[in-house]
């Protein structure tokens, strides 16, 4: 995949990117499929991640977090793209002003929705992807580093370039945005009904009704 052939420190560096880095491949490329919302858009980010981190191996501590450091490449690379575009980026200044202490977060201070990652990306690949293409940037990014690759508010932090209060808003802001979307399709599904009280519902009580909704028609 990678031509490696430029003398003895070349294939040298070579074969620790390999070794560190190319096992890491999956998944940045799922991950770079739910930000960049096409296979085409997710290859090209991965590939351009790939590129950036053997230019800068040179200064990769060897042994220390290469998973983390390339999804620290692949985000900036990723948001770099999508900060050109205004609209995104002053809904997102927006919301982490008027979100910055966002306190409805889960119990204890974790990241995760529930203990068994109510976000089942596989199961409901169409429907989330779908939604979260309407997430602006910055906040599907910091749901994917959460809730799908598991990175702490700390980790994702540092690979966002942000602090950490920063992160909960964009994470607490990208899932409501999110549910918001779910909600709506399983209200056009029939898996719930409309009710104007009713708060957004969240991915795991989606997959729990609508399993029930099948159950009730067999």
């Amino acid at each position: 995949m990678f031509g490696w052939n430029r003398g003895d420190d070349e294939t040298t560096k070579g074969t620790d990117f390999e070794r560190e880095a190319l096992v890491h491949m999956d998944a940045l490329y799922r991950s770079a499929l739910y930000m960049a919302r096409s296979p085409e858009q997710a290859e090209d980010l991965v590939q351009e991640t790939y590129l950036k981190a053997f230019r800068a191996f040179d200064r990769y501590k060897r042994g220390t977090n290469c998973r983390a450091w390339l999804f620290r490449i692949l985000t900036n690379t990723f948001l770099n793209t999508k900060r050109r575009k205004i609209r995104d980026v002053a809904y997102l200044d927006e919301m982490d002003t008027s979100e910055a202490t966002a306190s409805p977060m889960l119990p204890g201070g974790t990241h995760r929705m529930n203990p068994e990652q109510a976000f089942e990306f596989g199961d409901l690949s169409g429907v989330v992807k779908e939604a979260l293409a309407a997430v602006p940037a910055d906040f599907r990014t910091a749901v994917v580093l959460a809730d799908m690759q598991d990175f702490s508010y700390k980790e994702i932090a540092e690979i966002m370039g942000c602090p950490v209060g920063t992160v909960m808003s964009r994470i607490y802001r990208g899932r409501k945005l999110l549910q918001e979307r779910l909600h709506g399709h399983a209200v056009a599904q029939g898996i719930v009904q409309e009710t104007p009280e009713e708060e957004p519902t969240s991915l795991a009580e989606y997959r729990a009704r609508r399993e029930e909704s099948r159950g009730g028609g067999s």
